[in-house]
C-alpha cells in the first residue's frame, strides 16, 4: 500500500519530468489534488499539454517507459475523451497514476478542478450537464431490461439492470441538489433522506423476492425524480413503469443462454 509521502514524491518527480520534457508544453493538476481535497486514498491525476506537430499516443508511449522502469507499474489501460488520451497505470503500491495527453487546441480548464502548473492553457467552453431527460431515458430502457431478466429468471442479469438503473437515478438526485453527476461522485453529499431512499434499491440478495422488492423501489425513485423535471412526462410513464414492475412477478421461464 503506498503511503502519501510516497504519493507526493512519485507526483512531484512526474511534474519534474514534464517540465523537462520538450514534448510538454503544460501540465496541470486536476481532480483533488488541483483544490487540495486530497485525502489517503487519492490518486495522481496530471494533465500534459503535447506539442502541436505530435500526436498523444507517441507521446504516452515514452512515458510508459519511464513509469514502468522508474515507478513500478504492473499495468495500464487507456481511455479516449474526445482528442485526449487518458493512460491508467496501476503501479505495484496499488496507486493509479492518470496521465493524459491533449493536443495542443484541446488543453485547457474544463472545470474548478484542473491547476495549471506550467505553460499556458486555452480558452475553454463550459461542459453542458447531462440531459435529464436522456437519464429517464436510459432509466425506463433499464427497467424494461430488469422486468424481462426477472420474468426469465436470468437473476445475475437482473443485478447489472438493476444497478445501471439506479446510477441513472443516483445522476438526477445529484443534479437536483446541484452536486457533481458523473460516476456517483455527489452522491454522498445528497440530504440523508435522500441517500435513505436510495438504500431500498439496493441488491442485497439474489432471491428473486428481493430482486422484486429493489426493482418497485428504483422504479418508484425514478418516477419521483422524472416529476421533479416534468410532471407530464411524469405522468406518462407511471403506468408503463408500474406495469414493469408488475410482470416482472410473472413465473420464471427458464433461463436462456
Amino acid at each position: 500500500m503506498f503511503t502519501v509521502a510516497q504519493r507526493g514524491r512519485i507526483r512531484d518527480c512526474l511534474v519534474q519530468a514534464a517540465s523537462e520534457d520538450e514534448r510538454i508544453t503544460a501540465a496541470a493538476f486536476v481532480g483533488s489534488a488541483a483544490i487540495n481535497r486530497e485525502d489517503r486514498w487519492s490518486d495522481i491525476d496530471l494533465a500534459l499539454r503535447i506539442r502541436s506537430d505530435l500526436e498523444p499516443e507517441a507521446v504516452a508511449q515514452h512515458w510508459t517507459e519511464r513509469m514502468y522502469a522508474d515507478h513500478d507499474a504492473v499495468h495500464h489501460l487507456d481511455v479516449w475523451a474526445g482528442p485526449a488520451l487518458y493512460r491508467v497505470f496501476l503501479l505495484s503500491n496499488t496507486l493509479q497514476v492518470d496521465l493524459s495527453f491533449w493536443p495542443s487546441p484541446a488543453f485547457a480548464a474544463s472545470g474548478p478542478t484542473f491547476r495549471l502548473l506550467f505553460g499556458e492553457t486555452n480558452d475553454a467552453p463550459m461542459s453542458p450537464p447531462p440531459s435529464t431527460e436522456a437519464l429517464v431515458g436510459m432509466g425506463w430502457l433499464y427497467a424494461l431490461h430488469v422486468r424481462s431478466s426477472l420474468a426469465r429468471g436470468r437473476r445475475w442479469q437482473a443485478v447489472h439492470m438493476l444497478d445501471s438503473l439506479r446510477e441513472q437515478v443516483v445522476a438526477l438526485a445529484c443534479l437536483r441538489f446541484g452536486l457533481p453527476a458523473h460516476q456517483g461522485r455527489g452522491v454522498d453529499d445528497l440530504p440523508p433522506e435522500e441517500t435513505d431512499l436510495l438504500a431500498d434499491a439496493l441488491v442485497v440478495s439474489l432471491e428473486p423476492t428481493n430482486l422484486q422488492r429493489t426493482f418497485a423501489s428504483a422504479a418508484r425513485l425514478l418516477l419521483k425524480e422524472a416529476r421533479h423535471i416534468d410532471a407530464g412526462l411524469a405522468a406518462r410513464l407511471t403506468a408503463p413503469i408500474e406495469e414493469l414492475v408488475r410482470s416482472s412477478h410473472s413465473s420464471p421461464q427458464r433461463p436462456r443462454y
